[in-house]
This record gives structure tokens, C-alpha cells and sequence, in this order.
């Protein structure tokens, strides 16, 4: 069994970490693949690039998840998440229960669950995409410059749905909704449920809310002219292209998933509940 590794550097211990997954990994009779990334701080291990995976393992927190998730392409390999840092809302496992985790992974003690996924494309005035990207969270449109309101068209399934003023907009999966798009004002949508959110960003004015679709529709972003200018389209907050006057961004549910593990019986309620403190009245005094 492959099992591919990508890890945050940022992390202090890292290194320590990446040993004792070698260890532990290849007593399990897994061989070690490493993103090119880690070749410094993890010397001789080989690189994951287009190597068919078992399994892919992320070290870090969230944002390492999604950045390894990016990394599949589209192949939908089993990824375990491994928090090495504070909340860790996807990840479902800490570096002390990495032993037992891979342990999991051998015996199958373990379950998936099928993350929807955006593909967006950038097209020019000729209808031709210029980039394309996956996206596990979301898709934003925002300015890059200064902080100003930005007016965009936005067509659901060749339907227009009026123009927002806002400081940019937000397309986000279930996955995505409990990040950026939840501090925006969207909802939570519960992984499983096949949807997409579009939620403004400060929108200015009191008639534009978030609105949930179906995930098989198509979301078409046009800024207005004279707002066009030096916008940013971001994909989970972590990589992004700029916009070029008459472009629009099409976002679409991906033709494949993301495969989230997870090992222990917490469901997404619970984590929810622990990890976001839903519903937690314990820090206010009683009256």
C-alpha cells in the first residue's frame, strides 16, 4: 500500500513527526511518499507525484488538508487528517493518536465520508476557460486592491439572479460553509446534503442574502463595469489568479469528490459541537 504525505512546515516539530510516521508507516507495511515540498526536511523519501496512493496523509491543520486535497486532482484517495494544530475542524486525528490511526487504515476500522467539490473556470470575452481549479471550501471573488464595493452579475443555470454590491462573494460547499462563508453570515450545510451556498461579503444593501442551490446547477460570476478592475478570484483562501476585464468565473460541482477518513464514532454534529463550542453558554454568568 502507497501512502502519500504532505505536511505544514510551519509546524516547529515537524520533522520529528514526519520520523515517527516512517517508522510507524513502513512497520505497516506501507511505502512512503513524500509531496516535493518536504524533500529538505525529509531527505530520501520519494516524491508523490504520480504515484498511484492508498492513502493520502496530511500533518498540519485545516488549511493543509485542503491544500492536499487540491494536490489528488481529482483522484478520489482516502485522506486522514492529522491536527497539528488548534481547531483542525476536518481532520480526524491528533499526533498522539496517529499509531492507532494508521492501525485503522490497515485493518479498515475506518469510514469515508464523499466531500462535494467546486471546479471553477475563469473564462475570457470569447467563452474560452483560461484556468481552471478545484476547490474543497470555496470560491471567492473579491477585490485586490483597496477595500471598496465591488458590483458583480451572478446567472444561476442561465438565470439571472440580479447584480450584488458587496466587497466580494463567496460560492462554498457544505465542507466550505463552516469557514469563510460562515463568518460572512452564511449557513451551515451538512456534508451530504448536495448543495452550494453564494454568500455575500458585507453586501450593501439589506435585499441580498446567502441563497442555497442544488449542486447540479451552474454559477457564472461577471463583474460590472467600472468595478471590473484589479479583482481577485481566491480558492480556500490559499491560492488565487486575477480577473481581466470581460472575464466571468463559472463554478461548477466537480466531477469528483473529496474522501475524507474518519476513524471513531463523532459524526459531524458532535464535532461541531466541540470543535465550533455550538450552543456553548459557559462563559456567560448567571443571572
Amino acid at each position: 500500500m502507497n501512502i502519500g504525505v504532505v505536511g505544514n512546515p510551519r509546524y516547529a516539530d515537524l520533522k520529528a513527526v514526519l520520523d515517527q510516521v516512517s517508522s510507524l508507516a513502513r512497520a505497516r507495511g506501507f511505502t512512503v511518499f513524500a509531496e516535493p515540498g518536504l524533500s529538505q526536511t525529509w531527505p530520501g523519501v520519494p516524491s508523490l507525484d504520480g504515484v498511484p496512493l492508498t492513502f493520502l496523509l496530511t500533518l498540519g491543520g485545516d488549511g493543509t488538508l485542503l491544500r492536499g486535497a487540491r494536490m489528488l486532482q481529482g483522484r478520489e484517495t482516502p485522506v486522514l487528517g492529522v491536527n497539528l494544530g488548534r481547531i483542525g475542524f476536518l481532520t480526524t486525528a491528533t499526533r498522539d493518536l496517529l499509531e492507532p490511526s494508521l492501525d485503522a487504515l490497515v485493518s479498515g476500522s475506518y469510514t469515508v465520508e464523499r466531500r462535494l467539490a467546486l471546479a471553477a473556470s475563469i473564462l475570457g470575452e470569447d467563452g474560452v476557460a483560461r484556468s481552471q481549479q478545484l476547490a474543497l471550501n470555496d470560491v471567492v471573488v473579491h477585490k485586490g486592491g483597496v477595500a471598496r464595493v465591488i458590483r458583480m452579475s451572478v446567472v444561476i443555470d442561465g438565470e439571472e439572479i440580479g447584480p450584488y454590491s458587496a466587497d466580494g462573494i463567496i460560492v462554498a460547499t457544505p465542507t466550505g460553509s463552516t469557514a469563510y462563508s460562515l463568518s460572512a453570515g452564511g449557513p451551515i450545510l451538512v456534508p451530504g446534503v448536495e448543495s452550494m451556498v453564494i454568500t455575500p461579503i458585507c453586501a450593501h444593501t439589506l435585499a441580498v442574502r446567502p441563497i442555497v442551490l442544488p449542486s447540479r446547477l451552474s454559477i457564472v460570476i461577471a463583474p460590472i463595469a467600472p468595478w471590473a478592475d484589479d479583482l481577485l478570484v481566491s480558492y480556500d483562501g490559499q491560492v488565487g489568479t486575477t480577473l481581466s476585464s470581460g472575464d466571468r468565473v463559472m463554478v461548477r460541482k466537480a466531477p469528483t469528490g473529496v474522501h475524507l477518513v474518519r476513524i471513531g464514532p463523532d459524526g459531524f454534529l458532535t464535532r461541531m459541537r466541540k470543535k465550533l463550542q455550538w450552543g456553548d453558554l459557559s462563559g456567560r454568568e448567571r443571572s
